[in-house]
């Protein structure tokens, strides 16, 4: 359908809710609408004939221009969450598309951006956020909704429980939730990790040892049961328990005693057990490498936490809360992440589950030194896996590879510049030259 003739088009991009700038190729701008003008507090007498980095000062203006992309790349940008600098000091959040512009020959002659301001949407999920968090758990998936709702009533009783899911999903949150919400709350909560230590010591850890018990011990040691008195030993990676110890340990929750290593007198324990794994255990079982009985002792209460790819509404919540902690730890102020950042994560199975997605975050705060988090910045075979061609969901490379990364990436950005890497990774010069010389 042609442009209406007695319409003229400035009034047009004048009543649009997105704010719209032109540039020439020399980076002046040549039109800047009503909504640009409301948006940036800057009116438009002042802006035309102005560069744009001099009005806007966003987080792109410092060598990552979308228009400038748009013109060197071709092609359109669309959806792009940055942050510019307002008249009044303070920075706003905003979604922009940019597109070079041409004369009716074909010819570049500059180009043309619009901004939406987030402030509202930001506002309205930090809102949300704040409403579905429970006891440091975060999620609103009604996958999870369904275990808050008896989390307090599971928490108040006694009954042994056996948290199920795969890894990284969360098990020792929910172990520690059951534990703050119980009558035990002001006795100690104690982990034990059945998979991390061979079954003699893991038998002296959980039941402690006598003096003479083996040849280095000299002193009586009480194990994590007993320090646990009153309050709740958390058994994580109950699957990978030793046969013997399962034995012991079916005692122990029967009877709640148990005989410290070398002892032949029974120790009572007040206790609550909370039991997790990311194993099949009815399988072991059936298998017969896990005692059906123990089984059964176990599993009074079973709590199955979903994997995080069958509750995807929650990843920009659980974006949110890790954006929120990394800027508290390292002291920056990421705004949070692009557009089409949210996109490529909530297509992506995460097989990793909510560590996977926190330790790709963690990558990205290395490498993003403010404004909002890019596809440049994510792990360089996340992309790749969006489409689920790729398997695999460790991140590639240690914390020092990965900061050697950043540091040649900061250079690049920079043109050579070293002391700019330096300012925008906030590091020393000599930490710089230790990671670009580092083999």
């Amino acid at each position: 359908m042609p442009f209406p003739k007695n319409l003229p088009l400035e009034d047009v991009i004048d009543s649009i809710a997105d704010g719209l700038f032109t540039v020439d190729a020399d980076w002046n701008i040549t039109y800047f609408n009503e909504s640009a003008q409301r948006i940036t507090g800057v009116p438009a007498r002042e802006a035309v004939g102005r560069k744009c980095w001099d009005v806007f000062r966003s987080s792109l203006c410092d060598g990552q221009c979308a228009v400038d992309q748009c013109l060197r790349q071709g092609g359109r940008i669309i959806n792009k969450s940055i942050f510019i600098i307002k008249s009044d000091g303070t920075k706003l959040p905003v979604s922009i598309s940019a597109s070079a512009l041409t004369n009716s020959e074909g010819e570049v002659v500059g180009g043309v951006e619009t901004f939406r301001d987030l402030t509202e949407i930001q506002a309205m999920r930090r809102k949300v956020r704040d409403l579905y968090y429970f006891e440091d758990i975060v999620g609103r998936s009604p996958a999870l909704e369904k275990i808050f709702r008896i989390l307090p009533q599971v928490s108040s009783s006694q009954a042994t429980t056996l948290i199920l899911g795969e890894s990284g999903t969360g098990k020792e949150l929910f172990a520690r939730a059951i534990h703050s919400l119980s009558p035990r709350k002001d006795a100690p909560i104690v982990t034990v990790n059945c998979g991390a230590l061979p079954e003699n010591l893991l038998e002296s850890e959980l039941f402690g040892y006598k003096a003479g018990a083996f040849t280095d011990a000299r002193t009586d040691k009480p194990g994590r049961i007993e320090a646990a008195e009153g309050g709740t030993v958390f058994l994580d990676e109950i699957g990978d328990l030793p046969g013997p110890l399962q034995v012991k340990l079916l005692r122990f929750l029967q009877e709640r005693t148990f005989e410290p290593l070398g002892s032949v007198t029974p120790l009572k324990a007040d206790v609550r057990v909370v039991a997790a794994t990311n194993r099949d255990l009815e399988k072991q079982v059936a298998d017969g490498r896990f005692r059906r009985d123990l089984f059964y002792r176990l599993n009074v209460v079973t709590l199955k936490l979903p994997a995080l790819r069958e509750r995807r509404e929650d990843i920009p919540l659980l974006i949110d809360h890790f954006v929120e902690e990394f800027n508290a730890v390292q002291g920056k102020s990421i705004q949070g992440v692009s557009e089409d950042v949210l996109q490529l994560f909530m297509r992506h199975e995460f097989p990793g589950n909510v560590r996977e997605l926190e330790n790709i975050l963690e990558y990205a705060f290395i490498l993003c030194p403010s404004g909002f988090i890019q596809m440049e910045h994510l792990p360089e075979h996340l992309p790749a896996k969006v489409d689920g061609a790729a398997q695999g969901s460790s991140l590639q490379g240690t914390m020092e590879e990965i900061k050697r990364r950043a540091a040649r990436h900061a250079v690049e950005r920079n043109n050579g510049k070293r002391m700019a890497a330096c300012r925008e990774l906030s590091i020393s010069k000599d930490t710089l030259r230790r990671l670009l010389n580092a083999k």
